[in-house]
């Protein structure tokens, strides 16, 4: 427990060193209009409470990832405890904290939007048709997975049919409703539950004695049962995705970057809302290799059950919590993902609605963009997603590469300190190269190839992004013109 209890202390103590430091750096001001004040509609810009655009934010981005990505990733052993940490504040937390900041910097824009400005026409256009794929898949796969779940527990009286059409039905309103009526409303308290879940667990494995490993030279090693096919780099950085760094999250600060009142409080949304994913994630980590009596135990139960985590939170939470955990873990495996894919569809909305240049304040013009999104999300839940969600993860961690390169060219352009980005972008590069090379559903290429390749492809891009944006005046942005 003394390497958990430490690594929480970390994160708490990092939000307030490094959360301060990225505050000085971006030069946050107080007194700056933001898009919720300067374009209040009424529908997307929309000033809210700040504890409830904390919850809202932090339920955006949580969803499955802290609970599902850390359950995977405690197959590694706890070296996963050291990427958590370091993932949330150095990477994940300077990703969410710049693209939620970048955006209300920019009248709200979404994330295809900013980058648009940084890193050329092309990548606006890639970023666009990306960024939308892959919320409307998020949305569908939500869709389906709680449908079924919520088919099982109900079998005999409401069918998998019914449930989807149920879930679709709340997913519309969600989207096209104003943010204060649905989301604002229902979100803060599923936030709080996910919170008071893994202050449950956390407090459980003290109750029960559990042993959780400790972090040394001895068990700082690859303890997944397929090893030498899964090693630390770069699998386990892409599979501890939400609780370290995940470009989904990119696509989910804009929402609340248009109900944020005071550019002070991007640190506690945006950064904390990461530390905080951080936390749970490593408690799940932690409950994970001690609850069944060791990491080779996790990773015996991983494999009897054919890697279905679902089971494996579902086992947890009832063996540790008793029937309070059940009642949790339904939260944990259906309210969770409807919550995250109704804001999928709703960023879908956004991204699309500021590319036609939309105005949402019509409630047809919402129905108008609203509904074929739908109409594709229901047909993807007909087809099998098997295929599609192997490569999700290194979608899904792409996504967040890209948006780092665009805070570091964003940083070398206000000549600010574009290393705190810099250094991450580089890193997250040579993740999903090697990921994408060496992953059997990628080219399966051998390991060291992969991280060779990974690394050098890495160093390649931080030197062509310091040499081009030296050689060229980039063009003013919003944000330049109004000053």
């Amino acid at each position: 427990m003394i390497t958990l209890c430490i690594s929480i202390i970390v994160l708490i103590i990092g939000y307030w060193l490094y959360g301060n430091l990225l505050e000085r750096v971006f030069g946050v001001e107080a007194e700056r209009p933001t898009p919720a004040q300067s374009r209040a509609d009424g529908v997307d810009f929309v000033q809210l409470p700040i504890w409830k655009i904390f919850l809202i934010q932090f339920l955006n981005i949580a969803g499955l990832g802290p609970i599902f990505g850390a359950v995977a990733g405690a197959l590694w052993g706890p070296v996963a405890f050291l990427w958590i940490v370091l993932g949330s504040l150095f990477a994940g937390g300077v990703h969410d904290y710049f693209s939620g900041m970048m955006s209300i910097r920019h009248e709200g824009k979404s994330i295809s939007e900013v980058s648009g400005y940084y890193l050329g026409n092309g990548v606006k256009q890639f970023m666009r048709l990306f960024t939308v794929l892959l919320m409307i898949i998020v949305g569908a796969v939500f869709l389906l997975g709680p449908a079924k779940i919520l088919a099982g527990m109900s079998e005999g009286y409401i069918g998998l049919s019914a449930w989807v059409m149920i879930i679709l039905v709340y997913y519309i309103l969600s989207t096209i409703l104003p943010i204060d009526k649905v989301i604002g409303r229902f979100y803060p308290i599923f936030g709080f539950a996910l919170i008071f879940m893994a202050l449950g667990l956390f407090m459980a494995m003290f109750a029960k004695g559990m042993s959780v490993p400790e972090l040394s030279f001895a068990s700082f090693g690859n303890f997944h049962y397929q090893s030498e096919s899964f090693p630390v780099f770069p699998m386990l950085f892409v599979t501890i995705a939400c609780g370290a760094i995940s470009g989904f999250h990119a696509t989910q600060s804009p929402i609340m970057a248009r109900c944020i009142s005071n550019e002070r409080q991007g640190k506690k949304v945006f950064y904390g809302a990461m530390v905080t994913e951080g936390v749970v994630a490593l408690i799940w980590a932690a409950i994970s290799m001690s609850f069944f009596g060791g990491i080779q135990e996790l990773n015996l139960e991983m494999l009897d059950n054919n890697d279905n985590t679902a089971l494996v939170v579902n086992t947890i939470s009832n063996g540790a919590l008793g029937k309070i955990g059940g009642l949790l873990a339904i939260l944990g495996v259906v309210a969770a993902p409807i919550t995250s894919g109704d804001t999928s569809f709703r960023s879908a909305r956004i991204i699309i609605a500021d590319f036609m240049k939309s105005d949402q304040k019509s409630i047809k013009n919402r129905l108008l963009i609203s509904m074929p999104l739908f109409l594709v999300g229901y047909l993807l839940t007909l087809i099998n997603f098997g295929v599609i969600w192997r490569y999700f993860a290194w979608t899904n961690q792409t996504l967040a590469t890209v948006v780092l390169w665009t805070v570091t060219v964003y940083m070398i352009k206000k000549g600010k300190s574009y290393w705190i980005a810099l250094i991450p972008a580089g890193f997250m590069t040579s993740v999903v190269v090697s990921y994408i090379l060496l992953a059997p559903e990628g080219f399966g290429l051998p390991v060291d190839l992969s991280i060779y390749i990974g690394v050098i492809t890495a160093f390649v891009s931080m030197l062509f992004v310091l040499i081009k944006t030296g050689q060229r005046k980039l063009k003013p942005d919003i944000e330049t013109l109004a000053e």
